[in-house]
């Protein structure tokens, strides 16, 4: 599940002027790899005058330079944020992938409450269809000399009102900010293909009208099994093999990992058993992948070899291992890729890896599907630059929370309750807007003859309205013939279906909820594998 945006707060100051801009006016001709969007490094007045003034935000010798930006916070006042700003017109540069980076260092910049939080080289950009977004590298404090810090934004299609910002957030000390640049990653792609005349049936790997279910606990309970698929009626599971969830650094260990998996695939064995027995389909989720993921979020095997090798290889170990099971559907090679930095040299990237993985499964087991996941932690906007792979019997899935200010409210901090439908971040949400915001996942469905598989989306329990929201994203998902398990079942109670109660205050229900029976409602309609 993807962080929730940050937001900016009142010492945010107000945009005062624009700089110099590649604009589409003063070239004619598409944007190409390597295309300098913006840079700067404070040498001249004009460039100085570009950004927004604060008394916080001073100028002080560079990076190998006479200037940089200065940010000093007292901690007293470390609430909120303290940024200056400038306006960035990435109009001509909708489609394509930007990098951004700059040199930065601190001093005593204490650690805020969020991993989003803390020293911000921050790019914020408005989508009518995606909703507002705010990129910056995570996890980023403490007192340091001058380094880089780097992050990668897909700029929506119908991208306006770009930002750029400097400073601090929910956080006190010093920073120094200089040559900052941002440059094309990857062009815009082509336009997709006309969807075919007449196409043939989409491999979908089961021959059932629709598949529908829930995300797994995170451990094996015969009973869990029994209930999901006589009682609920529930005719799939995506099984997590999962630990550590939301923490950095883990999974390094490719030792130690192993011994973890090991005791895993055991349990996995009998989860199978079981699903097979209860008329249950089963998807196998990676949720914790080899080398885990860098504070930033993004995963280590798309940046480091051994254990991208290591991943491959755990795959080809499962296919031999899975391959034949009448209960699996199949294999989710990767649980929400993230990659905000481009991968090096002889690295396969978040697509690259899931490819070599397929690649190798293939070889072994031919005919289970494989499931491809979009960047962006297989958000819907992820879509915009999957290009189809040339793997055979695949399976494209996406996670849907969106508006995340509503589906995560109270998930990682303070409740303020945000109500849907109703005006979310400025924009108006409803089942059109659901609508909207998965239309990048139908385009690629369409012009490829593709299957979707909605493997994640959900509501915390306590958000005003959840089960209108969870019966229009179904509502979607059924109209575009789309298999679709719910998150979650029997694990963490904020996503549960059987629990009420405000956040940190979780019980059972004594009746059931409105969310369940929404979701038993649909589990009728299924028939048996």
């Amino acid at each position: 599940m993807r962080k929730p945006s940050p937001l900016f707060a009142s010492l945010s100051v107000t945009l005062c002027s624009a700089a110099t801009l590649c604009s589409a006016a003063a070239i004619a001709a598409p944007p190409v790899v390597g295309e300098t969007v913006f840079e700067t490094g404070f040498e001249t007045a004009e460039a100085r005058a570009a950004w927004s003034s604060a008394a916080f935000a001073t100028w002080d010798v560079g990076f190998q330079t006479d200037r940089s930006l200065r940010v000093t916070v007292p901690a007293e006042e470390a609430k909120g944020g303290h940024m200056v700003s400038l306006p960035l017109d990435v109009a001509r540069y909708r489609g394509c992938k930007l990098r951004f980076t700059c040199k930065a260092k601190a001093d005593g910049a204490t650690k805020p409450s969020a991993s989003w939080l803390g020293v911000k080289y921050m790019f914020h950009v408005q989508s009518k269809s995606l909703g507002p977004s705010w990129t910056n590298e995570n996890n980023v404090f403490g007192t340091f000399d001058w380094r880089t810090l780097e992050f990668v934004v897909a700029i929506p299609s119908d991208a306006e009102d770009g930002v750029l910002s400097l400073g601090l957030q929910d956080s006190a000390g010093t920073v120094w900010f200089d040559d900052l640049r941002v440059t094309v990653l990857k062009p815009a792609r082509p336009p997709r293909p006309q969807p075919p005349a007449n196409p043939p049936p989409a491999f979908k790997g089961h021959d059932l009208p629709r598949l529908r279910g829930v995300m797994s606990p995170t451990a094996f309970r015969e009973e869990d099994i029994r209930v999901l698929g006589r009682e609920w009626n529930a005719n799939v599971i995506r099984w997590q093999i999962v630990r550590n969830w939301g923490k950095s650094g883990t999974e390094r260990d490719l030792a130690e990992y192993g011994r973890w998996i090991d005791a895993k695939l055991e349990e996995l064995d009998a989860v199978l058993d079981s699903c097979q027995r209860h008329g249950v389909k089963v998807v196998i989720d990676i949720h914790s992948p080899p080398g885990g993921r860098y504070a930033n979020n993004d995963m280590a095997m798309f940046f480091e070899k051994p254990y991208q090798d290591y991943f491959v290889a755990l795959w080809e170990r499962m296919a031999r291992r899975f391959r034949g099971h009448p209960a699996v559907w199949g294999y989710d090679l990767v649980n929400e890729p993230t990659q905000t930095k481009p991968s090096p040299d002889g690295v396969a990237d978040y697509l690259g890896t899931q490819v070599l993985a397929a690649q190798a499964i293939r070889k072994i087991d031919p005919a289970t599907p494989i499931f491809i996941t979009s960047d962006q932690w297989g958000s819907a906007g992820g879509f915009r630059d999957l290009d189809p792979v040339s793997v055979s019997n695949v399976v494209y899935q996406v996670h849907f929370y969106s508006p995340h200010e509503y589906t995560h409210q109270g998930v990682n901090g303070e409740w303020k309750p945000v109500a849907y439908p109703g005006t979310i971040a400025g924009t108006a949400w409803n089942e059109a807007q659901i609508r909207a915001a998965l239309q990048p996942v139908r385009e690629f469905q369409l012009a490829y003859n593709a299957h979707i598989y909605v493997g994640e989306f959900s509501a915390a329990r306590w958000a005003p309205g959840a089960a209108d929201y969870l019966r229009d994203c179904i509502a979607v998902f059924e109209d575009y013939g789309w298999d679709w398990t719910y998150h979650a079942y029997r694990e963490w109670d904020g996503w549960s279906l059987e629990h009420v109660g405000a956040p940190n205050a979780g019980r059972r229900a004594d009746t059931p909820t409105d969310r369940f029976d929404l979701l038993r409602s649909w589990f009728k309609k299924n028939e048996r594998p």
